[in-house]
């Protein structure tokens, strides 16, 4: 088929072909309203996501181009996905659907070289690992593995939050979940390069949780994952038999994952708008972004903190420690058992959140462990307490420290792991540099660096 064929089949504004034939799936899609100065590039990065193209023609001066893809099942996967979103080259709308031809023939001239420039992109693509156009963000690889990266973590993510996400787009073989420069990333392996590619389009840029835990997606440079153990950190779906391992201390800065399962997590994912998971954001589509909507994880307030050390926590210590990731209402450290503490937030978010950020974690020298608690409330001590066991209760539902209470409050977006760094803020006019550091001195830390943000001043 030559151009001259096309040109019989198509004009500059309307296909003419029977609508019902343009239903009828094909690996050849018809793309029109192009701009007239459109590059194979640009076209390609429309398809690559969803699979290799073999050929591509261009009819520039119709601002059409028809591609093949290498499979029916890509280009079906193309068309359904680009009839709920519209597709865009330069904030310009196109169109797509089938074509009537079954494939392509690239004999002329033009069309040769259309052909070279989406070999060279091929080539490119084996030899990298990875590919972009015009730091768009469109891309191929022919690894099967992701590198994801969660930011702005306020809910916790766990193993079986990421396999319901991305199932959706293939068999999930491998995960591995890691904390790198205060970071939650995780690595995972599909079975087919395709699938990765699709997941990446479809994922990259979006959020889990309405607002927040924004999923960013490259390709790994890695084609397989070694998984040693089966745990909350790493899953290999295809290896039932291999151990859980032993708990690993959490990383000084580190996030230590939630002990619970998908069981705190709705396993329907669904987009805000209304549209299939498998939406394909970013550079392929205007803003505003879509966002993955999940409902926020459901259970109770109460946190049951572990292995603390008695000689030196105090229920003014737990509510300090605990209120950066939420409103703590109240405290109550066992009378009978003082390394324990029950810790009351102000709802079941807040307690999953500062869970996720601070179970083991050291404070005063010892491994804390940070649980959901059976208990739906703290009780408050009776009448008949005794004045040592009230002293460990504390009620702080009206504090002047709590951060959260404001609905939109910045502070939701400013939520982080523990590290070394801390930011002081309400510090008097009067109070300088020199008096801050022996502040914290005097408590017998040292005071590695320190900096004045005078622009808020």
């Amino acid at each position: 088929m030559s151009t001259s064929n096309l040109s019989t089949v198509d004009s500059s504004d309307r296909l003419r072909v029977p609508e019902r034939a343009q239903c009828v799936p094909s690996q050849v899609l018809h793309l029109r309203h192009l701009p007239a100065d459109v590059s194979e590039e640009e076209v390609l990065a429309l398809a690559l996501p969803f699979g290799r193209v073999s050929k591509l023609i261009t009819l520039k001066h119709k601002n059409q181009a028809f591609v093949e893809m290498a499979s029916e099942e890509a280009a079906v996967t193309m068309v359904n996905y680009y009839t709920s979103t519209m597709p865009t080259v330069r904030n310009h709308p196109i169109f797509i659907q089938y074509s009537t031809h079954r494939e392509l023939k690239t004999d002329n001239l033009t069309n040769q070289r259309a052909q070279v420039a989406l070999q060279t992109i091929g080539v490119a693509a084996v030899h990298s690992g990875n590919m972009a156009s015009g730091g768009e963000g469109w891309g191929f690889s022919s690894s099967p593995v992701l590198r994801i990266i969660v930011e702005n973590l306020f809910y916790p993510v766990t193993l079986e939050v990421l396999q319901q996400i991305f199932n959706k787009f293939g068999s999930v073989l491998k995960i591995i979940t890691f904390t790198r420069n205060s970071q939650f990333q995780a690595l995972l392996q599909f079975s087919d390069a395709v699938h990765a590619q699709h997941a990446k389009a479809a994922l990259d840029g979006q959020n889990i949780y309405n607002g927040c835990c924004t999923l960013r997606i490259n390709f790994s440079k890695l084609s397989t994952l070694n998984v040693k153990y089966n745990n909350d950190k790493s899953r290999d779906y295809t290896r039932a038999d291999l151990p859980t391992g032993e708990p690993e201390p959490a990383a000084t800065f580190g996030v230590a994952l939630p002990q619970y399962g998908a069981a705190a997590f709705p396993s329907t994912f669904h987009q805000h708008t209304g549209m299939s998971v498998a939406a394909v954001p970013g550079s392929l589509v205007s803003p505003p972004r879509v966002s993955l909507q999940v409902a926020p994880p459901a259970g109770h307030s109460v946190l049951l903190v572990s292995n603390l050390n008695p000689e030196s926590v105090s229920p003014h210590c737990l509510f300090i420690l605990f209120g950066v990731y939420g409103d703590v209402q109240r405290v109550k450290i066992l009378f009978n058992k003082q390394e324990n503490a029950l810790i009351q937030m102000s709802d079941a978010t807040q307690a999953q959140l500062a869970m996720s950020h601070l179970n083991g974690q050291r404070l005063h020298g010892n491994m804390i462990r940070v649980t959901l608690s059976k208990h739906p409330v703290v009780q408050l001590p009776r009448g008949g307490a005794g004045q040592e066991e009230q002293a460990l209760t504390r009620d702080f539902s009206g504090s002047a420290l709590h951060r959260f209470k404001k609905p939109g409050s910045k502070n939701f977006n400013n939520i982080f792991p523990p590290s070394a760094t801390l930011h002081l803020s309400n510090i008097p006019l009067s109070i300088g540099e020199e008096v801050l550091k022996d502040l914290f001195s005097s408590g017998g830390f040292t005071v590695k660096a320190f900096k004045f943000f005078h622009h808020f001043l």
